[in-house]
């Protein structure tokens, strides 16, 4: 359990001798370095860092992996054709299923020791650590069963008669996980008196419950056909189909009243805020510095300075600027092309969130192609000394608080209560429309019933979370995956051949000049209107920048049509789980088979 030394914040540790399991968890400062080492596996090689961060959760309706190469395993990821052989997923180092489960097992032995030996009932830190346990391995397990859907499940540490055990209906795991969270949720401290987002606090966990809650009274592709018992098929290789849980527990009257209680306390004591400067808390993001708790971000995977892959991954493209040291790094994720035009012209999130321009060798921003944009939230130039390799220190955010108000809007939405999910909804739109809040608070006004109000936060949610890879959870507890996907293959298809909305752009007239501060460039003809005689002082001219989109050969600038058709290869209804790794199937002594019709492939 007492790992060693690793580098990261909260898991530098020094080495330790092995202790009897009542000396360790008698003794605040052993079982802290214990519950550390629970984290230790977001940080491992071939684990959760440089997988399951760098490839969960596109392709959706509004992000998708920038190239597109079918034959490629890690674009077979992301293009809802992932096999049991996938060698990404499946390294000789070890694979993100097999790490959850070292972080899980850690937690059961820290969770019992702390029970047995750390006088939780009298000790208010040792109570802390128990929580903090419980909620990283609810955590771990919401992560597998999002990823696979049935999973194994354990709750006490492996002994020989359970070394090898069949999966587990991911209802069960749901209504375990919940319970546990909502019985140390008093054990935790609200994050304004915690000052720290690498640690576990009441917001988040709260809002982990939200995030559960949903997912499990919410659609998902369950084996077999139903009938009263999801269990039924489970670790069978059936197929399934897409539906709601059939377990009376799961139903949203039952969850629903519990979670938004939750996060109303967290609204109303938990001393969170939003972030008044978007740009501000995205360069926070990107220099290292959201340790310390700003009032937004809640809880962070705790990377150390010299780990992560996050912008290496999915910061705006440096084709071997001093930014990135001279090595091509960033953009092999983005958003989708047409996600740009969706946004209103006075959302500040719109050029926050997509950018059509990268980084050259001399650092200066150049266009990057129209059919190509990146995730304007991460850029290497807002690095707080990044030192070139393929880490970067980044500590991305789990959850914000943005995302505590919209659970609450769309919950109490659900319940019937339109004026209170207008006001937990109105916040996060204002500060997006800063300077315009006006419009924000007549959008809100205007949305007169429940579904008006359903359809606005599914929109807000891709607004406000684009990047972050919540999107993908959210469309299939909404059993909107394949048709909102659908409905992007046919935007971009407009947009290429300059159509409906698009028809404007076909004037092919688009000017850019280089921001004041060097480090991107702003673009004039994209909006409705921005086509008229302009002063071109300081702007350059890129007549045929344009007609790029209309390219039908395979090139990254051009949405050609295996471009625009292949944002999904399979039914994304069908695949939208992966698959158990081949790897794995093999050591669990025929205890797990794959299910969802991966068991054939």
């Amino acid at each position: 359990m007492l790992l060693g030394t690793v580098s990261c914040n909260v898991l530098d540790t020094p080495s330790t001798s092995s202790f009897d399991t009542e000396s360790i968890y008698s003794s605040y400062s052993l079982a802290e370095r214990a519950v550390f080492g629970i984290s230790e596996v977001f940080a491992e090689n071939n684990s959760y860092y440089n997988r399951f961060l760098c490839y969960y959760g596109f392709n959706t309706d509004i992000e998708w992996y920038t190239s597109f190469e079918p034959n490629n395993d890690k674009d077979r990821i992301a293009l809802y054709d992932c096999l049991p052989t996938n060698k990404e997923l499946s390294t000789t180092g070890g694979n993100v299923y097999s790490r959850l489960y070292d972080g899980i097992e850690r937690a059961n032995l820290a969770i019992e020791g702390l029970k047995t030996y750390g006088n939780v009932d009298n000790d208010a830190q040792m109570r802390y650590l128990l929580a903090e346990a419980t909620v990283l391995r609810s955590f771990m397990y919401y992560e597998l069963t999002k990823a696979w859907g049935d999973v194994p499940a354990r709750f006490e540490p492996i002994t020989p008669e359970t070394v090898y055990v069949p999966k587990t209906c991911r209802n069960d795991i749901y209504k375990r996980i919940l319970a546990d969270i909502e019985e140390v949720i008093p054990y935790l401290p609200y994050p304004s008196a915690s000052t720290r987002t690498d640690r576990i606090n009441k917001v988040f966990a709260e809002g982990l419950y939200a995030r559960i809650a949903l997912a499990a009274s919410g659609y998902a592709l369950r084996p077999g056909l139903g009938g009263g018992d999801d269990a039924v098929d489970v670790n069978t290789g059936a197929m399934g189909t897409v539906r709601l849980s059939s377990d009376p527990e799961l139903a949203k009257s039952v969850l629903y009243p519990k979670a938004l209680a939750l996060l109303e306390d967290a609204i109303k004591n938990g001393g969170c805020r939003l972030v008044s400067d978007l740009t501000s808390y995205w360069k926070a993001q990107s220099a290292k510095q959201n340790v310390v708790f700003d009032g937004e971000t809640l809880y962070i995977i705790p990377f150390g300075e010299q780990r992560g892959r996050w912008n290496y991954t999915h910061a705006v493209r440096s084709d071997g600027s001093s930014y990135t040291k001279g090595e091509s790094r960033g953009g092999q994720v983005g958003p989708l092309p047409n996600f740009y035009f969706k946004f209103a012209d006075n959302d500040l999130r719109r050029d926050l969130t997509c950018v059509n321009w990268k980084f050259d060798k001399t650092d200066t921003p150049v266009t990057a192609g129209i059919a190509r944009w990146y995730f304007g939230k991460y850029r290497f130039d807002w690095m707080d000394g990044y030192d070139g390799g393929i880490n970067d220190g980044v500590k991305p955010a789990v959850m914000r608080y943005s995302d505590i108000l919209l659970m609450a809007a769309e919950i109490a939405n659900e319940l019937g209560k339109l004026t209170e999910a207008k006001e937990y909804f109105l916040p996060v739109r204002k500060r997006a429309f800063a300077g315009h809040e006006s419009e924000a608070e007549e959008y809100v006004n205007g949305l007169t019933g429940k579904e008006a109000m359903f359809n606005a936060i599914v929109d807000e949610r891709a607004f406000e979370f684009c990047g972050e890879f919540l999107r993908k959870g959210d469309l299939i507890r909404w059993n909107m995956l394949k048709s909102k996907m659908d409905e992007a293959k046919a935007d971009l298809l407009r947009l290429r051949n300059f159509e409906g909305e698009y028809e404007y752009l076909s004037k092919d007239i688009i000017y850019t000049r280089v921001a004041d501060d060097k480090k991107s460039l702003i673009f004039y003809g994209f909006n409705k209107g921005e086509d008229e005689e302009m002063d071109k002082v300081l702007w350059k001219e890129n007549k045929g920048y344009i007609t790029k989109v209309k390219s039908t050969e395979g090139k990254d600038e051009g949405l050609y049509d295996g471009r625009i058709n292949g944002l999904y290869i399979n039914n994304p209804d069908e695949y939208m789980f992966w698959p158990i790794l081949d790897q794995t199937l093999s050591t669990s002594q025929g205890s797990v088979v794959n299910d969802y019709g991966y068991a054939t492939k």
